[in-house]
């Protein structure tokens, strides 16, 4: 991993936007800048000072994994360390994760800062270090890959054991062991499993509710893999799929596949959003799409880009996201299918491979 060239990034960020550092509080921001990997802790970066600021719990951790940056011991609350380590450097214009502080701890900063009657103002961010997250680098993709594939065998041992009278939450079960047995850390998401009119709920959780033959049923699973997510839906039934569900989920594939076929480097998330829509709007399905077409993912399972309406995101070479259309109907049930892919100069490359078939034998 290239601490130091993703600093060096950082700095350049820093000078655009007229700061003479930035507290960075958001996790995966830190463990990208730093490498460190313990669950708290505060990164204060200025072209030339790098701290980790850390409890008792994880100063040992910090010394191993940030070996770019100076480790300071912390005790209490935000008021008690922050003025003593802040008023040792040169800043006048210190940045914020504004996306990810709380209220209150805004407030303890802007306190501390009075408090200290010295000409630093705070100046709320957003998207500094996610903008430089988002375009991936070669050993972020090979995790990306690594995890995408054990998603992928998630769905083929699933489809080897699913049947008509399994509960969503056992399948969902069995699909946790699976990628925890075979090298998953902690999941990235909840996993969903959600079958007949649950399926019309794109965030539904696995319940009590046993599946049946002949009706939808949505897998969404994620894996990770050094710190890395990956992010893949099905939509499957088991045995003989009717006409109403054949016709939407041949109408949600034909709007990814479109939206695959035309990605390429510099469209704006909202191109490729509207791409995908209008092939759903034209098959009668326009307010049955109520999300966007897609995310990025890397560290966190939706980080920058993001596809959908009004996005202005551009897309970019190396680029890791998502293309989920899904169509909706309350009552009755859903379709959502769902692939990762990473944007090369001559298109997308799609990272996972699991099939696409709507109907599964019956088992």
């Amino acid at each position: 991993m290239a601490v130091a060239q993703r600093l060096q990034k950082l700095h350049q960020k820093l000078a655009e936007n007229e700061l003479d550092a930035i507290l960075i509080s958001c996790a995966e921001n830190r463990r990208y800048l730093s490498g460190f990997t313990g669950s708290a802790g505060f990164l204060l970066i200025s072209p030339k000072s790098a701290i980790l600021a850390t409890d008792f719990r994880y100063v040992e951790q910090a010394k191993q994994q940030a070996l770019e940056f100076d480790i300071t011991r912390i005790k209490g609350e935000l008021t008690t360390w922050f003025p003593e380590v802040v008023s040792s450097l040169p800043i006048r214009r210190l940045g914020c994760e504004a996306g990810d502080i709380s209220f209150t701890t805004y407030r303890q900063l802007a306190e501390v800062i009075n408090s200290l009657q010295s000409p630093l103002q705070l100046v709320p961010t957003e998207g500094l270090v996610e903008s430089l997250r988002a375009i991936k680098e070669a050993e972020e993709s090979a995790q990306l890959m690594a995890a995408a594939q054990l998603a992928d065998a998630a769905i083929e041992y699933i489809s080897s054991i699913i049947h008509p009278g399994m509960k969503e939450k056992e399948i969902a079960w069995e699909i946790e062991k699976f990628l925890r047995q075979n090298g998953s850390e902690s999941l990235p998401f909840d996993i969903i499993v959600a079958s007949g009119p649950n399926s019309a709920l794109p965030h539904a959780k696995g319940g009590e509710r046993s599946i049946s033959s002949g009706e939808p049923i949505i897998i969404d699973l994620g894996a990770k893999v050094a710190g890395y997510s990956s992010d893949l839906t099905r939509t499957i039934c088991l045995g003989p799929a009717d006409e109403t569900l054949t016709k939407i989920y041949d109408l949600a594939l034909e709007a990814q596949l479109i939206a695959l076929d035309s990605l390429a480097v510099g469209m704006s998330g909202e191109e490729v959003d509207r791409l995908a829509r209008r092939v759903i709007e034209q098959g009668g399905y326009d307010e049955a799409f109520g999300h966007g077409l897609g995310h990025g993912i890397g560290l966190a399972p939706h980080e920058k880009p993001r596809v959908g309406p009004n996005s202005t995101d551009i897309l970019q070479e190396e680029m890791v996201f998502t293309i989920e259309p899904g169509i909706y109907l309350e009552g009755w049930g859903g379709v959502r299918i769902e692939d990762m892919l990473i944007l090369k100069k001559g298109g997308p490359r799609v990272l996972t491979k699991a099939t696409r078939s709507l109907t599964w034998g019956m088992k």
